[in-house]
């Protein structure tokens, strides 16, 4: 089993060891610190911190150790939480390799050098305020630039297919069914005539996903990370969701005759959302009005998700044999330019606006949000986890005002929140998910990604369901591995 103990001792017994760093007891900034016998520093995803817009800067620019001491990062999926501070990590010297998966080295493309653009964004707008206050200007995170060099350092491996990293290292991919690309890392290390086996589930998918193969099963592990994310809920069912998704639409945008804000991870859920209203227009519900995709990210995401067909269903596949693009119809949009994005804010007619991002903390949803929170017309429907602290986790647990680009903004409009369409799976589904495991060979589990009171439910759970030696670190805590 895993031990807790000093750094001092680990320098003496020369032993495997790992420090939880993000994502630990909360939903963001994922990043898990291995440290090989052999000197060796694996780094499981490097996301960013997300929450309270730059508040969280020092969070991100406060590393606990030196990012050109890092060997190689084993990235589980692109979501910026768990993949946004690689192009930090190049500018302040990494130099060793990400692997990951093709699509994830592909979304990543286009996903940091967007997160770029938002930090330069963000702070030229920090800035401003702060000019005001007399005080200096502060330097973005990182810049476009430093994404797209960080992406020479990028290996894309397929799933299910055994990568030798060298001659004490192996990992090999199995799909998670989350997002496009997503996957468990499976880690072999080899170490005084052993192997010592480590998966990191990253964000585990659910049973059934509208667009993605489900999760698969995966190799048996002595060590295992894993999200904890909806740890204390279980969700409604799908259908439901879909029924509630057209019901919003018609009541915001026929009954109120309003906007429909709809944030959304322009990866994933945006071509999940796109696909059901698809599938809506064709059966003639959905009610006749525009439906925009704002965000540039989103469209070119859509194109990457034609590449990677091994993703995807049967019943996806399926549909594209007849269907040559299931992503679009005839009231649908997609927009590129800020000018077209501007001018959805000035009109007064019904329509719906999917935006990124999800949270609701960054991109032109935040615009959005700023020029129709205050009009009863309106709603904004939640259509996945908002993390503590967010932007959409304030709006979505009520209250009556908030801060958007430094202005209050009073909310008025209706706020509804779907579950179902969360990427995440419930407890229940995690867990099943873990049952490929072999109770009695795992040490030990370690829950991560999950607020504190989810964390210790789904621990609770688990052990009701036979796990043994689950663990839920603190920040900074380290564990041999032996």
């Amino acid at each position: 089993m895993s031990v807790h103990c000093p750094v001092n001792m680990y320098l003496i017994l020369q032993i495997m060891k790992i420090t939880f760093i993000g994502a630990v007891q909360q939903v963001t900034g994922s990043k898990h610190l291995i440290e090989t016998a052999d000197g060796k520093k694996i780094l499981l995803d490097c996301g960013i911190f997300q929450g309270k817009g730059l508040e969280t800067d020092a969070m991100n620019r406060n590393l606990p150790f030196d990012p050109a001491d890092i060997d190689h990062i084993l990235l589980t999926h692109a979501h910026i939480d768990h993949s946004g501070l690689i192009p930090y990590m190049y500018h302040l010297g990494f130099r060793g390799s990400v692997v990951c998966t093709n699509a994830t080295r592909d979304l990543c493309s286009i996903m940091l050098a967007d997160s770029g653009h938002i930090q330069e964004s963000d702070t030229h707008t920090f800035n401003k305020k702060r000019r005001r206050q007399g005080k200096p200007a502060v330097e973005p995170l990182y810049t476009p630039e430093d994404a797209r060099k960080s992406l020479e350092l990028f290996i894309g491996v397929a799933y299910n297919r055994k990568f030798n990293i060298d001659e004490n290292l192996s990992l090999q991919f199995t799909n998670t069914g989350h997002m496009l690309g997503s996957a468990v890392v499976n880690l072999s290390v080899k170490e005084d005539g052993k192997t010592i086996r480590i998966a990191y589930t990253g964000d585990i998918g659910r049973p059934y996903n509208r667009l993605l193969s489900p999760p698969a099963p995966f190799p048996q592990a002595d060590y295992l990370i894993t999200e904890s994310t909806y740890g204390n809920r279980l969700h409604p069912p799908l259908q439901n969701a879909e029924e509630e998704l057209l019901r919003v639409v018609r009541e915001t945008c026929v009954v109120k005759k309003g906007k429909l804000i709809i944030p959304s991870f322009a990866i994933g859920r945006t071509q999940e959302l796109v696909l059901v209203l698809n599938n809506y227009f064709n059966e003639g519900k959905l009610p006749r009005v525009p439906i925009y995709v704002d965000s540039p990210l989103a469209v070119n995401a859509t194109e990457i998700f034609r590449l990677h067909s091994e993703c995807f269903n049967q019943e996806v596949l399926d549909v594209m044999e007849n269907d040559p693009d299931p992503f679009g119809f005839g009231s649908l949009h997609y927009i590129r330019k800020a000018s077209e994005s501007k001018s959805l804010n000035s009109s007064d007619a019904p329509m719906v606006i999917i935006s990124a991002s999800g949270m609701m903390e960054a991109g032109r949803v935040k615009h959005h949000l700023a020029n129709n929170l205050s009009d009863p017309r309106n709603t904004v429907l939640a259509v996945g986890y908002c993390a503590k602290g967010t932007l959409g986790d304030r709006i979505v647990r009520g209250d009556k005002e908030v801060s958007i680009f430094g202005n209050i903004h009073p909310v008025r409009a209706d706020i509804e929140s779907i579950e179902a369409f969360s990427g995440h799976g419930d407890y229940k589904e995690m867990a099943d998910f873990l049952e490929y495991q072999d109770k009695d060979q795992l040490k030990q589990i370690f829950l991560v990604h999950g607020e504190t009171d989810a964390a210790q439910a789904y621990r609770n759970y688990l052990a009701n369901r036979g796990f043994q030696q689950v663990s839920i670190p603190v920040t900074g805590q380290e564990f041999l591995l032996t």
